[in-house]
């Protein structure tokens, strides 16, 4: 389906013409290209429990600074982008920086929250894999 607009200009009488264009089908039709359309990931099941929680808390954090800002969250990061910094260990900007689509104006914005969020989380994850286990 493609909506075409136009503003036609004639002083006191202007308009808008609008073309609606639609391609006759059934569901069928509607199902397959709803098929064609990015799968969704399970993060929950791609990452471990651990990486999950530190995903989340990245999540939670976007979140947080999409609605401060008045943005959509995927214009922040995208999930796939939080995703590969947890599984890359992302603990500096430069390391953030080689991740696909963060550019310099989103490192210059957000880097420095995400990758200390990053280090707390990883460091947190350290000292409960190291502390002693009661028997």
């Amino acid at each position: 389906m493609t909506v075409e607009k136009h503003f036609v200009a004639i002083g006191t009488e202007s308009y808008w013409s609008l073309c609606v264009t639609y391609i006759e089908g059934s569901a069928q039709n509607s199902t397959q290209l709803a098929n064609n359309r990015r799968d969704r990931v399970d993060y929950r099941e791609v990452l471990g429990e651990q990486d999950f929680t530190v995903y989340a808390q990245l999540r939670n954090l976007r979140k947080s600074l999409s609605e401060q800002e008045g943005v959509p969250a995927y214009a922040l990061f995208t999930n796939e982008q939080l995703a590969e910094m947890v599984t890359r260990r992302v603990r500096s900007e430069a390391e953030l920086a080689k991740i696909e689509g963060v550019g310099k104006a989103r490192l210059e914005k957000y880097g420095d929250v995400f990758v200390q969020l990053l280090k707390t989380a990883t460091a947190s994850q350290t000292e409960n894999r190291d502390a002693p286990t009661a028997n």
